[in-house]
């Protein structure tokens, strides 16, 4: 019964199980073995940490009612912060210190900036994280040249290409994030006002909460999870970049949407949203393997979303 009641609650997790189930079943008779390998599985977990920590930033946003759409140029922003110092003098661990606090003062600011426009100008979250933005990317165009900087020591490296029992230490940072982000949203009084707030702001202020400090504080994890994510991208690609990530941005929004979490705020779970992900990247890697193309792989996650809003409205009639 209280599974039951679960599903009800949250019907996006049942029907994820069952397009999860659909694709797993369709590979398997398309491509077998080809696809369920050892080579597959470490293809999708060197993809995942990196669009899992920019979609959890994401979904804080969407949570809130809100959203950021300059979570991918801030993740940019800060690498090439982190990456001017760290060159520098690879060898020198205070230089690597330097550069990676100066990376999480870019996306700090960039975070507070943001939260700040919104909540005491009481503007669009979508008009001022697209300014924002197209600033930064501006910005980072300019100070870089659009030049690469590339060369970081093993110390960076190593976050995505070493492991610990055979688990990238990637992927132990992706665990700690969601504990992280598990626990402000659901243990937390700041996660039941991130909720309030989603659902109906007006309500939440006459209620007695500091809407405008929990906008700021919301936008700030949201600038924190860009941070990781640009860490992530500094090791993997041993560059940094202003353009990198550029298709990342509207698949943090599709994982979030298909994950359940409701777009105009307050109401879904951040387990939803990594299930989707693993929807997503199985997609992806499944048709590499085809030799399809990236333009077609997008329209088929678009199929899914669909199919997804389809299930669920049949289903459940929501």
């Amino acid at each position: 019964m209280n599974l039951l009641t679960s599903i009800k609650r949250e019907p996006a997790y049942l029907v994820q199980m069952i397009l999860l189930a659909t694709i797993l079943i369709v590979f398997y008779f398309v491509m077998g073995n080809q696809f369920f390998n050892q080579g597959s599985l470490s293809s999708i977990l060197s993809q995942l940490p990196i669009i899992t920590l920019l979609s959890l930033g994401m979904a804080v946003s969407m949570l809130s009612g809100g959203i950021n759409l300059s979570i991918v140029s801030g993740a940019n922003a800060s690498a090439l912060a982190c990456a001017y110092f760290i060159t520098a003098h690879t060898d020198s661990t205070t230089y690597l210190f330097i550069g990676l606090f100066m990376g999480l003062l870019v996306s700090l600011i960039i975070g507070f900036g943001n939260g700040i426009i919104i909540s005491y100008f009481r503007a669009s979250p979508i008009l001022v994280t697209l300014g924002t933005m197209v600033l930064i990317s501006g910005l980072n165009i300019q100070i870089s040249g659009g030049k690469v900087i590339s060369g970081f020591p093993p110390s960076i490296q190593a976050i995505t290409n070493s492991s610990f029992l055979g688990v990238p230490y990637s992927i132990f940072i992706l665990l700690a994030s969601f504990i992280f982000i598990y626990i402000i949203l659901n243990k937390t009084a700041l996660g039941k006002s991130i909720y309030l707030i989603g659902k109906n702001e007006k309500s939440s202020f006459y209620s007695g909460i500091n809407v405008s400090k929990i906008t700021i504080i919301v936008y700030i994890i949201s600038a924190l999870f860009s941070f990781l994510a640009a860490i992530m991208m500094m090791s993997q690609f041993n560059s940094a970049k202003a353009g990198y990530g550029e298709s990342y941005l509207l698949t943090t929004i599709l994982a979030c949407v298909l994950g359940g979490l409701n777009p105009d705020g307050g109401f879904g779970r951040i387990a939803g949203v990594f299930i989707s992900l693993i929807i997503l990247q199985l997609i992806e890697s499944g048709f590499n393997i085809l030799g399809i193309s990236s333009q077609l792989t997008m329209a088929i996650w678009g199929i899914t979303l669909i199919a997804f809003i389809f299930i669920k409205r049949i289903l459940f009639k929501s």
